[in-house]
């Protein structure tokens, strides 16, 4: 269901996806991974009956600094630091939920709108295996493509330089997310992408897509380290992790 020009997509809904990594320096690998990721209303996330909330959970604790009522709660307080005001326009958020009591979003991300549906910026908050999360405020350009500086200690086989490349349209009845990883000298060494298919966010949908991809956010986090742990094995050398300060805004 595509959603009429300048209006955000409908929420919730699913995102059946396939994830892909492609690392070309200093060796290459490539992985895929299938799971299922949500569209939500980050004041609003959707309820199911209690039987099946352990399967899809939406915490506040779990985004910025954890530390406020709702998810739109801590994003406004992000963007106010930020110098960025919508509002009260409609936010999208695309992430995994907690799923059994565990929950692992390397990326989530916002589009932000003002209360007439106009996309004013894209927050990219990004976590790492080592418990840290780090926001990039985007501007996209109208290819929905924006470029940032990295800033955050992501994977362990990459230094903190270089910047992202970004191509982030907002889901409508497909899903179609690229990050390009571009270091000093030129090159793309790393490249994510995620590829998806609209569900509807019904309880039948959920028992679907928990069956299918079992403790889904626990296979992303353990997917990550396994790889991980392979390229180590493979030779790769492990860079050093700087102090990473929490984010004005992140209170």
């Amino acid at each position: 269901m595509v959603t009429p020009a300048g209006l955000p997509p409908q929420v919730p809904a699913l995102y059946e996806c396939t994830i892909t990594h492609v690392r070309t320096r200093p060796r290459r690998y490539a992985f895929t991974h299938r799971t299922y990721m949500w569209l939500t209303d980050p004041a609003r996330p959707p309820r199911f009956p209690a039987a099946l909330r352990p399967l899809a959970r939406f915490d506040p604790r779990d985004h910025f600094g954890g530390r406020h009522a709702t998810v739109r709660a801590a994003l406004d307080a992000y963007l106010a630091a930020q110098g960025v005001d919508l509002h009260g326009g409609p936010v999208r958020m695309l992430s995994h939920a907690r799923v059994l009591g565990h929950v692992f979003n390397p990326l989530t991300l916002y589009w932000c709108h003002d209360p007439a549906g106009t996309l004013v910026c894209v927050v990219a908050e990004v976590h790492n295996t080592y418990g840290e999360r780090h926001a990039y405020l985007l501007h996209t350009d109208e290819r929905d493509t924006a470029r940032v500086a990295k800033d955050f200690y992501v994977s362990p086989f990459f230094p903190v330089d270089g910047g992202y490349r970004m191509r982030l349209p907002e889901p409508q009845d497909r899903l179609h997310l690229t990050v390009h990883l571009e270091r000093p000298g030129g090159g793309t060494p790393f490249t994510a992408t995620v590829r998806g298919e609209r569900r509807p966010a019904t309880a039948p949908g959920l028992l679907r897509a928990a069956a299918r991809h079992p403790w889904s956010t626990a296979a992303v986090s353990a997917g990550i380290r396994r790889h991980g742990i392979r390229l180590l094995l493979r030779g790769l050398p492990v860079r050093h992790r700087p102090v990473h300060a929490p984010q004005e805004g992140f209170e």
